[in-house]
C-alpha cells in the first residue's frame, strides 16, 4: 500500500481543534513526512500516526516554550514537547512500521555440516605414537 499523508482536517481532529490554519498545517504535515523519511523510505501506510504526532506538536508549540506565565495564570510544559522534529520513540515507531529493526538471529552453521564430533581423527594412530599425524614430538 502507498502512504497517503494525513490532512489538516485529520490534524486539527487528532488536536481536537474546532477550527486550523490549513496552509499552516498542510506546511507542518509536509515537513513532518521529510523527517519521516529521513529514517524508513518508503513510509508504510501506517506512519500515519507517526505523522500527525509530530506535526501536532509543532503546530501546538511551535516555539518549544516549556514555561509560561499570563497574568494570574502559569503553564509549564515539559522539555522538549514542542517545535518539529522526531522522538526516539517515533523513530523506532517508523522503523518497526517498516518492518525493520528487532531481534533476530543468524546461524553460522554450514549447511553441510553434521554432529559427528571431528576430534579425534578418524583412523588408529600409528602404533607406540600417542599423537595424531601432524602432532608429533618436538625432536
Amino acid at each position: 500500500m502507498v502512504f497517503v499523508p494525513p490532512t489538516a482536517e485529520e490534524l486539527a481532529l487528532y488536536l481536537g481543534l474546532a477550527e486550523i490554519q490549513g496552509a499552516r498545517a498542510d506546511l507542518l504535515i509536509g515537513q513532518a513526512v521529510a523527517l519521516a523519511e529521513s529514517v524508513v523510505k518508503p513510509l508504510p501506510e501506517q506512519a500515519t500516526a507517526v505523522v500527525l504526532s509530530v506535526a501536532g506538536r509543532a503546530y501546538v508549540n511551535p516555539q518549544q516554550v516549556t514555561y509560561e506565565t499570563i497574568g494570574p495564570q502559569t503553564v509549564q510544559r515539559p522539555a522538549g514537547s514542542g517545535g518539529l522534529y522526531l522522538t526516539k520513540s517515533d523513530k523506532a515507531a517508523l522503523k518497526a512500521l517498516a518492518g525493520r529493526g528487532g531481534a533476530f538471529t543468524v546461524d553460522p552453521t554450514p549447511a553441510g555440516a553434521t554432529p559427528a564430533p571431528t576430534w579425534p581423527a578418524d583412523g588408529p594412530s600409528a602404533p607406540g605414537e600417542p599423537y595424531e599425524p601432524g602432532w608429533g614430538r618436538w625432536y
